[in-house]
């Protein structure tokens, strides 16, 4: 079996799981969310991942998956592999865009729908202990933390940190997480729990290097060879260094893939740059 899967944390990966498949995301986000008894995801169904300012001028930006409610609720998802302190400033400003264009003109803002962002993190970002990889996030009262203003809820999971035992009551989200942190290219033999577990094991089946193509395999790996050179740009130069890492990564990657033959559309969907930098390589 070594050499089946591929690894679930890569964006070409998450993508076709959690993006293209409604019941996996919502397995997923029920698992993981902090929702009220009572108030479980009964069916989503997929937004545009790429959140368009009104104002032509201000930054654009995509998710990995943007999808909600009947009832109304929002959820974006995202797997970031690397920590930065932009990271934070990223989540703020696509939850908010999701609660802004909810209403059109003129509408009532009663019709607002809360936003829920459920962040996946390979990496590190918080000082919190070494066992605290959960982080839950809402807008409180300083003096009085049990008075809340409901419309943000902000989660964070440090993959890494993340332990099964430290959660054992929570059977879903163990298992996700395990998904998360245990498959990958290196995978022989697939834990028995995920295997019996029906969500589980149909997003295994997504992960067999079998089901891609072979552009998306080329997309699969330089992806990768993005995030360690990212990796590389964070850990050599703090702040500068890293945004320069990262944009050269991209359009390293890009040139790759242009150069394979990959359309100026699908390099724009993996390595997040405009079609028209992609044309002007």
């Amino acid at each position: 079996m070594k050499g089946k899967y591929l690894n679930p944390t890569n964006d070409v990966t998450f993508k076709k799981v959690f993006g293209e498949h409604p019941d996996l995301v919502m397995s997923l986000l029920n698992a993981l969310l902090p929702l009220e008894p009572g108030k479980q995801i009964q069916s989503v169904e997929y937004l545009s991942p790429e959140l368009v300012p009104e104002n032509p001028s201000k930054k654009n930006s995509i998710v990995d998956v943007r999808c909600y409610e009947t009832g109304g609720r929002q959820f974006i998802v995202e797997m970031q592999m690397n920590w930065n302190n932009e990271f934070e400033q990223r989540v703020i400003l696509n939850a908010s865009k999701a609660v802004v264009k909810q209403l059109n003109k003129g509408e009532d803002y009663t019709l607002i729908q809360p936003v829920y962002s459920l962040n996946l993190i390979n990496d590190v970002g918080f000082d919190a202990g070494p066992d605290e990889f959960y982080h839950d996030y809402t807008i409180v009262n300083v003096a009085h933390t049990d008075r809340i203003i409901k419309g943000l809820r902000f989660v964070f999971v440090e993959l890494p940190k993340f332990k099964p035992q430290s959660i054992a009551e929570k059977k879903m989200a163990v298992l996700w997480l395990r998904f998360l942190t245990e498959i990958d290219k290196e995978t022989e033999e697939v834990p028995a729990e995920l295997l019996e577990n029906p969500d589980t094991r149909k997003a295994l089946k997504i992960l067999e290097k079998s089901a891609y193509t072979e552009a998306q395999l080329l997309a699969y790996d330089y992806y990768w060879d993005a995030v360690y050179n990212e990796r590389s740009a964070i850990r050599g130069s703090y702040n500068k260094g890293r945004e320069e890492g990262r944009e050269e990564a991209n359009l390293s990657s890009a040139r790759k893939m242009k150069a394979d033959g990959m359309t100026a559309e699908m390099i724009a969907k993996y390595t997040g740059l405009s079609v028209q930098e992609i044309e002007a390589l």
